[in-house]
């Protein structure tokens, strides 16, 4: 196979990709970290970008050229993806991309395959969006990567639902998009402990060897993260049987949601662990990032909120030394193993118990955000294991050292890009492959579009008639400076996007004017300008609309 078999064209926009210009949160920081992976590691003869328009083209190549300045950027805008030839697959950065699937319709199913990628999957417009997939012009060879088998059995529960009713009303449904595990990434070099970092933040907090760090890094969100009460309850009762012996710390890298989640933060600390201090460090700053992971002895994690996936933060802090308390969660099942860090068990509650959550979120009388405190509420993380994971390790020098170079390893070998973009290379290709064995079946490349169906097709019948191209024979009865006059009153330049640009309507003006006063029909000026007989139906249409044919 060739390298463009084993290529993807990336769908850009910097919302998904530039944290430090539209704000920190797991998707953009995933993005960011992918494409320089992708950058560095890829290995394809050129990086090819599907853009909005010119300023994302600008963008992508900014990036491409500070990790990648050598080899060559293809741009391809939207509304021309088939452009991304020789390359196969569109790589976009979220799981439901129905949207992209009725995009493609237009130019037949089997152009080329879409690959999407599981970030949070909780909310209505995603779980609705695998609905829409299902029910779209998707095909088996589109893929939706993802990142843990957690999401992976949430993501087959979300289309085996869809599929149940489908088939229920309608009687069949079509093959499913592949749905491989691969976990997200990092540049593992970037989150390497900095020894001056940890002496300096420990200096500034006036800690020794008996001083015992535990860190986090996340969005400060307690509706939408995690709950830190738990957490705090476990690190004072292990503060409690710690006594004099070691001293516990709190440090939380991260960026608090609104007052409200700040106030939750700080009265939980006050209140639930008054022996252990707490500390806030802001989150979009990469320095205190890098000196959070630095300064600390233990990484935390208690996630107990359906809104994370996979967990990007404890793979950073493997990389950077440290042992994980993880709650037994989602991606952390996948990623923290016992050599490197403690999962602490979590229980909820049955799928029947919670049918109020689905309910109210659904109606809208409540938010995701609600939505996802409410489950929160309803799910416990193990206090009394987890306070044995604080109280063992704090004791324990050897053992934070021993699982410390356990994950040092472990993201080397499992989740450095390095590692990673091979293994979406391997998927692309397979994509590729199955698209290409399966030719194109009967109705599977048909252009008629239901959610994108040529509007005069529809409306048809709002007209006296349409145009036709063989029989309408007109006449130019005005000239250019008219036309300009015309288009500039009329403002249509300031809209942006007219029906033809000015150069397109002067051109077929012109045409008109050579055939003088025996004028001509659509078909006759197409040949004369050798141009696509529907470009000349449009432009006379607007000539003869303005009084400047007839």
């Amino acid at each position: 196979m060739s390298k463009a078999s084993r290529n993807a064209a990336i769908w850009y926009a910097s919302d998904g990709y530039d944290p430090g210009t539209n704000g920190v949160n797991g998707r953009r920081m995933v993005g960011e970290s992918f494409l320089k992976g992708f950058f560095r590691h890829a290995d394809v003869d050129e990086f090819v970008s599907l853009t909005q328009g010119h300023s994302g083209r600008k963008d992508f190549a900014l990036v491409k050229d500070r990790y990648a300045p050598t080899k060559p950027h293809r741009a391809v805008f939207h509304g021309q993806t088939p452009q991304i030839a020789p390359v196969g697959t569109l790589y976009f950065p979220a799981p439901n991309f129905s949207d992209l699937c009725w995009q493609r319709q237009a130019f037949g199913m089997n152009r080329y395959s879409i690959c999407g990628l599981t970030h949070t999957t909780a909310t209505q417009m995603v779980m609705r969006g695998f609905f829409d997939l299902r029910a779209g012009p998707q095909a088996e060879w589109d893929g939706v990567i993802c990142t843990s088998r957690a999401v992976r059995a949430a993501t087959v529960r979300n289309i085996e639902i869809a599929e149940a009713f489908l088939r229920n009303r309608f009687g069949s449904v079509p093959p499913r998009p592949q749905l491989p595990v691969i976990p997200l990434g990092i540049n593992s070099d970037d989150f390497t402990a900095d020894a001056q970092a940890r002496a300096s933040l420990r200096e500034q907090m006036k800690w020794d060897e008996d001083d015992i760090a535990v860190v986090t890094i996340a969005r400060l969100l307690p509706y939408g993260k995690f709950d830190p009460g738990p957490l705090f309850i476990a690190l004072q009762k292990a503060q409690e049987q710690l006594g004099k012996e070691k001293r516990l710390h709190f440090i939380a890298c991260g960026i608090f949601g609104d007052s409200h989640s700040e106030t939750v933060f700080n009265n939980c600390a006050q209140n639930l662990m008054p022996s252990v201090t707490f500390h806030h460090l802001p989150g979009d700053d990469p320095v205190c990032r890098k000196q959070t992971l630095s300064a600390g002895d233990i990484f935390a994690f208690s996630i107990d909120n359906i809104q994370e996936t996979f967990g990007l933060s404890p793979i950073e802090a493997m990389a950077a030394g440290l042992p994980v308390v993880a709650s037994d969660w989602d991606g952390m099942r996948d990623t923290v193993s016992p050599d490197v860090g403690i999962r602490v068990p979590t229980r909820s509650v049955g799928a029947d118990a919670s049918q109020p959550e689905a309910a109210g979120y659904l109606s809208g009388e409540f938010s995701y955000a609600q939505y996802g405190n409410r489950l929160s509420m309803l799910t416990q993380i193990d206090l009394r294991q987890m306070t044995e994971a604080f109280v063992a390790l704090a004791r324990d020098a050897q053992m934070r050292r021993r699982m410390g170079a356990a994950g040092m390893r472990r993201v080397k070998n499992e989740y450095d890009w390095s590692v990673i973009v091979p293994k979406l290379q391997d998927f692309w290709e397979e994509l590729n492959s199955i698209r290409l064995i399966s030719g194109n079946p009967e109705g599977r490349g048909s252009h008629h579009n239901p959610v994108g169906t040529a509007p005069m097709d529809i409306f048809g019948n709002y007209p006296t008639v349409l145009a036709n191209r063989s029989d309408d024979r007109m006449v130019a009865v005005g000239d250019a400076a008219r036309l300009k006059l015309i288009f500039e009153v009329r403002r249509y330049d300031r809209l942006g996007w007219p029906a033809e640009k000015m150069s397109t309507l002067e051109g077929a003006l012109a045409a008109l004017i050579a055939r003088g006063a025996s004028g001509g029909t659509i078909d006759e000026l197409a040949a004369d300008l050798g141009w696509n007989k529907l470009t000349v139906e449009r432009c006379t249409l607007f000539l003869q609309k303005y009084g400047l044919a007839e």
